[in-house]
């Protein structure tokens, strides 16, 4: 493959069947480039350093999960139950992430905690589809709360049992999906206007 074809998608396609393959501590910039066929340098007139790859694939990884839910957002209907499909989808997600490919999702969990901004970037695009849900419930009169932010933050916070990957080990559990729904409507009544 020439340089020319080489764009920062395939990089990071590369990128990620480096480290399922070879883990955070073994993967090199030299073992993408040579999955791509082309040299080191060219890897790195992408990205720059090897923290910059890193994080930009921690970056696509976390986005995927983001870009599932804004189209939950962005729908029509009533907040209710756009909340209630918002907060299925994030559990369902994160816990497919972990259970469908622990390799891969271990080998994020490193990289995570290498790159704190983009978990946190993460973090308030999240809040923010949280907000504009409740915001809108509150203007359909079905949810009640003088700070959509607030609650919004208090609604990410309550549910992270079921999204924060430190609990990914009992997302495997039988008894999880009855304890999510549980929390889930306890949310949904508790915001009801």
């Amino acid at each position: 493959m020439s340089s020319e074809t080489l764009t920062p998608e395939r990089i990071l396609e590369a990128t990620e069947d480096v480290l399922r393959r070879y883990g955070p501590a073994k993967a090199t910039v030299v073992d993408v480039a040579r999955a791509l066929g082309v040299s080191h340098g060219s890897v790195y007139r992408h990205f720059r350093t090897k923290a910059a790859l890193r994080e930009a694939v921690t970056a696509r990884w976390l986005d995927r999960t983001s870009e599932q839910l804004s189209e939950i957002v962005t729908e029509g209907g009533p907040a209710p139950e756009r909340l209630d499909r918002w907060l299925t989808a994030l559990f369902e997600a994160k816990r497919h992430k972990a259970g469908d490919d622990p390799e891969l999702f271990a080998t994020y969990m490193t990289l995570i905690g290498e790159s704190g901004g983009v978990v946190d970037r993460h973090i308030t695009d999240l809040e923010s589809q949280l907000t504009a849900i409740i915001e809108a419930g509150v203007t359909q009169g079905a949810f009640a709360t003088r700070s959509p932010a607030v609650t919004a933050r208090a609604v990410f916070d309550a549910t992270g049992r079921f999204h924060d990957p430190a609990y990914a080990p009992e997302w495997s559990r039988p008894d999880i999906a009855p304890a999510f729904e549980a929390v889930r409507d306890l949310v949904l009544r508790g915001l009801g206007a």
